[in-house]
């Protein structure tokens, strides 16, 4: 049986395995979370699945765990990637979070030409609110998160063999269904500024691009990112 108590960590795992900690995740377990010697809690490193590891030394500075039994096989999200605009620190880290709970492969945040946060994005503090949200939510994969890349330079590299969703707030009147295409996926939500022309041409000139309307209203950011891959998710992912 897993604990309520989960820890991603960067070290692999198997029975038998010891696990050192840092200072940060001591500090957590033992000062936060008052884990003792003999404790159980569950790790995960996006490579092993899900371990029971005991505590085996417990410090200030530092421990090491135990790895025990795996009480959860490796459970990857579909092969889909999320492309969003930076916005405000605090929904930034909120469409992140919620990328890693609905289900997503990659994080990748994009400079658009209305993108008003273009300086200052942390991909370290997004990667540990991604760590946050798979520990809180069972999961047992943490998707990367990219540095910020300007969207012409990723449309220009793009996959031939990756479909990409495109959510396009000028679309607010029309209907446009998703193919119904297995494999690898993307989504691109705008900036709360919407795309610029060029930027709707370059789209809607790839073969690969298919623009979906989100519904009749304009919607924020954040919101946009949870309705698309829930969308997304409900016909084409791994709800079903």
């Amino acid at each position: 049986m897993a604990s309520k108590v989960r820890l991603f960590v960067d070290h692999p795992l198997g029975e038998g395995q010891s696990v050192p900690l840092s200072r940060d995740q001591a500090h957590y377990l033992f000062g936060v979370m008052r884990l003792g010697p003999g404790r159980v809690l569950s790790l995960i490193n996006s490579r092993d699945g899900e371990w029971n590891a005991e505590v085996a030394e417990a410090g200030k500075r530092g421990g090491v765990l135990v790895c025990q039994t795996q009480t959860k096989p490796l459970q990857m999200p579909p092969d889909l990637w999320l492309l969003f605009a930076p916005i405000r620190k605090e929904r930034t880290a909120f469409i992140v979070e919620k990328a890693v709970e609905l289900g997503v492969a990659r994080i990748c945040p994009i400079h658009t030409a209305y993108t008003q946060r273009t300086h200052g994005v942390r991909t370290d503090k997004l990667h540990a609110h991604a760590v946050e949200a798979a520990e809180q939510c069972g999961g047992t994969f943490v998707p990367p998160v990219d540095e910020p890349v300007k969207l012409e330079k990723v449309l220009a590299e793009w996959p031939s063999d990756r479909m990409l969703m495109f959510c396009d707030e000028a679309m607010l009147d029309q209907r446009v269904d998703l193919p119904q295409k297995v494999g690898p996926w993307a989504i691109v939500i705008g900036p709360e500024g919407g795309f610029s022309d060029a930027e709707r041409d370059m789209l809607g000139a790839m073969p690969m691009a298919h623009p979906i309307s989100l519904g009749p209203r304009i919607l924020r950011a954040d919101t946009a990112a949870v309705a698309a891959l829930t969308l997304w998710q409900h016909q084409l992912g791994d709800w079903g």
